[in-house]
């Protein structure tokens, strides 16, 4: 069969941020230490996100992602994007600095309490949960609800940072996590409903998007992993409720709905039929369900296909990526050829690695060669 004569275009979904030499990882322990200022630590950061947009530009890639840098963890980050710190680490701003997001992953080993009679006392406050990012070998902080809970837009990091690589001349597609996948993956301390938070958070994801609107931001990828899991039909009425109100809040912007590391199974009706503009689909963890994304895929929509693996270290198959690609351009006009995932979980470059087997190098495939 002749494909039909579709738009394509390149992306990934994110980059590695630890750097080449491990730049980040020796500058964060060195913060902790008191070895260097927070200055120190943010210029080292923003020269490492400046190098990764122009690697990705001069690569020749379309779409570039930003906002997937980070000093911890971008679950992490959305918890401080929206202000939900746990109240045991008493935060009180209207902001959430750097500090408070390393108290909340490291805890607080002593804390100076003041009571009203003036006395004082000292306590520790526990970090936030660490557990396994869906199968990877990658963790993130456990977001934490109760009845109370209260969002409010508290950080300006995906802002600052899509600014950044505007001021060099990149045109760069934000990435956030999606607010669904933020809920499934925190935890109630209390025993309550943590989706009755849904319409509160989807208030601050509006004026999230208010501001990427207000900064002239084209297209944003909001990433729903839990998307590939079995859902309850609460879960699945609350990803239809998020992207109605989203898709609503977004005016200009184009939504690139991202599901990875499996196939949707039962949500594919669900997913495909959302309102937003884009769907990444990960062809080669969800190649089981490929053919009914294909099959179904509406004429109206951008299908993103991962066809390069961002968990392994392995060359691509180009025989098979050149087999999903076709199946792609029959189903939609407009197809972006991407990572299956973000390239985070995939080591740097391979340059950097004299020490290899040549034999075993030419089959090995990092970040970069990806």
């Amino acid at each position: 069969m002749t494909s039909k004569q579709s738009s394509i275009k390149t992306s990934i979904l994110g980059y590695p941020r630890i750097g080449e030499q491990r730049e980040l990882k020796r500058t964060t322990e060195r913060f902790w230490k008191g070895d260097c200022s927070e200055q120190d630590l943010q210029d080292v950061a923003k020269n490492l996100r400046r190098q990764h947009w122009e690697k990705q530009q001069r690569a020749g890639l379309d779409i570039i992602p930003s906002n997937d840098f980070s000093f911890y963890d971008q679950t992490l980050d959305m918890t401080c994007l929206l202000g939900n710190v746990p109240p045991r680490f008493n935060h009180s701003n209207s902001t959430v600095d750097l500090l408070t997001m390393f108290n909340m992953a490291r805890g607080i080993q002593e804390q100076q309490n003041v009571d009203k009679s003036g006395g004082s006392s000292k306590s520790i406050a526990f970090a936030c949960e660490m557990t396994k990012w869906f199968d990877t070998n990658y963790h993130y902080l456990v977001p934490e609800f109760n009845k109370d809970t209260t969002f409010s837009l508290s950080t300006s990091k995906p802002f600052d940072e899509y600014q950044e690589a505007k001021e060099l001349g990149i045109e760069t597609r934000p990435v956030i996590l999606g607010p669904v996948t933020y809920l499934k993956l925190g935890k109630s301390t209390d025993g309550s409903n943590k989706y009755d938070l849904l319409p509160q958070l989807l208030t601050v994801y509006t004026q999230i998007l208010n501001r990427f609107q207000e900064l002239g931001v084209q297209n944003v990828q909001i990433d729903e992993p839990i998307l590939v899991m079995d859902l309850t039909a609460e879960e699945k009425a609350a990803i239809q409720s998020a992207y109605d109100t989203l898709s609503a809040a977004s005016g200009s912007i184009n939504i690139m709905l991202a599901t990875f590391f499996g196939s949707l199974q039962d949500n594919t009706d669900l997913t495909l039929g959302l309102p937003v503009e884009g769907i990444h689909y990960d062809a080669l963890r969800g190649k089981d369900g490929l053919n009914l994304v294909c099959d179904n895929f509406p004429s109206d929509k951008t299908l993103s296909i991962g066809v390069v693996d961002g968990r392994n270290i392995w060359r691509n198959d180009f025989k098979q990526s050149l087999q999903i690609i076709r199946q792609a351009c029959e189903s939609a006009d407009n197809v972006i050829i991407s990572s299956s995932c973000s390239l985070l979980h995939s080591p740097i470059t391979l340059k950097n690695e004299p020490a290899l087997d040549h034999v075993i190098k030419q089959w090995m495939s990092f970040a970069d060669e990806k």
